[in-house]
């Protein structure tokens, strides 16, 4: 008996279409949407149901669907942190969920997230709740924000749920910002020296060579050694410019794969300078999140599996997965923390004295906004650190090339004297 419904749900499913609406509220207000239904006259039903007046009903074809190109128009972290905002305002002034979600989609400048928020009140329309209609775009909401939107649904508390996932997500788009922005002067400086590098060498370099011929005399030692690394690199540019794009490929592919993502995350966490500023970032992720999870009811174990596949760190997610398992097993927090090896006897000590009080979401989220502190002042210190020593490399790049270039001058100058 269960196979014919299945293949009953199956065909109503496959008989189902998405269509475009336009309505008008009892004020007169034109409101528009998208529903899933399996004819115009379904729609118009639903439509009168929720008090509107239908106007115009069509089929959804594929010229109505977004045109982006790549790289524009995607959903940013800013735009899911205003929309979560602005959402739990709403569902805490008592507006209902489907009006809060058609009001913010008419608001939204994003096109794709709008498209997005619509597929969701269609859904939640439909009868779904709204966790599940989030699970539907991952790629928009991660499993972290459909976990406390499931427990705050559960518990009648969603508002809350999103003002907690507003301030979590502030929190954490703060610390992206300071890893980034530490990592962005670098690399910018470290590109300019090598294009520097490279013009001197393959352009300038070869107008001095010229010239030097026609004096018919030593090289000193410096110059010698920069017009002979200008001839090689003349020769052999293309194979160093291959050798780097090969290697930055291998890499790309390496982490990608399994065994190279754990050792390279395990090879970060100790990389001088910045495998501190790392591990301090992991740290804070990690209280972060489990601390908000747990504050909204979500069970510890839940709590885990999601912090895991959050981490952003192999290692790191092994090291929770391992607390996890012992967790399951009937053992505190505090143990299994110690045993990795990956977290600050510090953090586990103050996770353990929250455990026992009964209050380590509370702890946990001490501990993260220390450590948020503790990444901008190391973040800090090692921009300080990097600086002057990106600006004395680049100096002594073009210095070293200068002198190099004009010894001879200043020796023939030497001579006539």
């Amino acid at each position: 008996m269960a196979a014919p419904a299945v293949q009953k749900a199956t065909a109503s499913k496959k008989n189902t279409a998405q269509f475009l609406w336009e309505a008008k509220t009892k004020g007169g207000e034109t409101k528009k949407g998208e529903m899933e239904a399996s004819d115009i006259e379904a729609v118009n039903a639903r439509l009168k149901s929720l008090g509107l007046n239908p106007v115009k009903v069509r089929k959804k074809s594929a010229l109505d669907g977004e045109i982006t190109l790549p790289g524009i128009g995607g959903v940013t972290g800013k735009d899911i942190l205003v929309f979560t905002r602005q959402f739990a305002t709403m569902i805490d002034a008592g507006l209902p969920l489907v009006q809060c979600l058609d009001i913010l989609a008419s608001q939204m400048d994003n096109p794709a997230f709008k498209k997005v928020v619509m597929a969701i009140k269609g859904k939640v329309e439909q009868g779904s709740t709204f966790a599940d209609a989030l699970k539907e775009h991952p790629k928009v909401f991660d499993e972290l924000y459909v976990q406390l939107c499931a427990a705050g649904e559960v518990g009648g508390i969603l508002d809350t749920i999103l003002n907690r996932l507003a301030a979590y997500r502030e929190k954490n788009e703060k610390l992206k910002r300071k890893v980034k922005g530490a990592m962005t002067y670098p690399i910018i400086v470290i590109l300019v020296a090598i294009g520097v590098t490279a013009l001197l060498l393959l352009k300038v370099t070869p107008v001095f060579a010229d010239m030097f011929a026609d004096f018919g005399s030593e090289l000193p030692a410096p110059t010698k050694i920069v017009v002979e690394l200008s001839d090689w690199a003349q020769t052999y540019w293309l194979h160093v410019f291959g050798s780097i794009a090969a290697l930055v490929v291998s890499f790309s592919w390496s982490y990608k794969q399994p065994k190279g993502r754990k050792f390279w995350d395990k090879a970060f966490l100790k990389f001088p300078l910045f495998g501190p500023v790392i591990r301090k970032v992991a740290v804070a992720r990690f209280t972060r999140t489990l601390g908000t999870m747990i504050s909204s009811g979500v069970p510890i174990l839940d709590a885990l599996d999601v912090t895991a596949k959050t981490a952003g760190n192999r290692t790191v997610e092994e090291a929770i997965y391992y607390v996890r398992s012992k967790i399951a097993e009937g053992k505190n927090i505090a143990g299994p923390l110690l045993e990795t090896k990956v977290f600050p006897s510090m953090v586990v000590q103050m996770i353990g004295v929250g455990e026992a009080t009964g209050a380590m979401d509370t702890m946990l989220n001490k501990i993260a906004d220390f450590y948020d502190d503790e990444v901008d002042t190391a973040v800090s210190a090692l921009t300080s650190m990097i600086e002057p020593l990106l600006m004395v490399f680049l100096g002594g790049v073009v210095g070293g090339f200068l002198i190099a270039m004009y010894l001879p001058i200043f020796s023939i100058a030497g001579a006539i004297k």
